[in-house]
């Protein structure tokens, strides 16, 4: 049942074995992540397509090592041509092609059980809080926009200590073709029911300029 489908020679027959079983549970396996994962109609669809396809690409390959090469230069180069998207996104495409590489050396079963296998643990991980912690879960992210003028060290400190727990520098960055400064801090308040009185206060700081307090969990998935 686990050994590999394969002979010396690939059949027609078992390749299209091989090419029903991936795109089955690839389907399952994207139909099931479709129910945790934030993302697009067309990112679902790929990822049903993906164990098919890098499975096709193995067993075309099927031990030569020039091939190899080149077929690993082409998904470099679709690499760069391809959107960064979210953490769930990656694992989700990771998790495809090592099924996928499964599937094209002839190991079906363990194709099945990496794609289903990885979608259930999935699903059982992200309705658990082991990995929620209330500090972390309070935190946001501050970006303060500026004009040029205004000397930024220090300039929102007595802000800072009268609204925030914490608050630590996330980097600071340039717009408006250099008109215009870009703050980010990493922050906590004291009391979150404050947080507007603490953006009217810095919009008097900042001359009305835009001010954003986002989710932390939303910037990481940008990473």
């Amino acid at each position: 049942m686990f050994g590999s489908i394969y002979s010396t020679v690939v059949t027609p027959a078992q390749f299209f074995v091989m090419a029903a079983a991936a795109l089955a549970s690839g389907f399952l396996y994207s139909w099931i992540l479709s129910f945790r994962v934030r993302s697009s109609k067309r990112f679902f669809i790929v990822s049903t397509l993906i164990p098919f396809i890098v499975g096709a690409v193995i067993t075309f390959v099927n031990g030569n090592i020039g091939s190899g090469v080149a077929i690993g230069g082409v998904f470099g180069m679709a690499r760069f041509r391809s959107a960064q998207g979210s953490a769930d996104e990656i694992t989700s495409i990771l998790v495809a092609m090592g099924a996928g590489i499964a599937f094209g050396m002839g190991y079906i079963a363990y194709g099945i059980i990496i794609l289903l296998g990885m979608a259930a643990l999935y699903l059982l991980l992200s309705q658990t809080a082991a990995f929620e912690h209330e500090s972390t879960s309070a935190e946001k992210m501050l970006h303060i926009t500026i004009p040029e003028t205004l000397e930024y060290s220090g300039a929102f400190d007595d802000l800072f200590s009268r609204y925030l727990k914490k608050a630590e520098s996330a980097g600071v960055k340039t717009a408006g073709m250099g008109s215009l400064f870009r703050l980010s801090y990493r922050i906590q308040m004291k009391d979150p029911s404050e947080e507007k009185a603490f953006i009217d206060d810095l919009r008097v700081r900042n001359g009305n300029l835009e001010i954003s307090i986002l989710p932390y969990t939303e910037q990481i998935t940008q990473l």
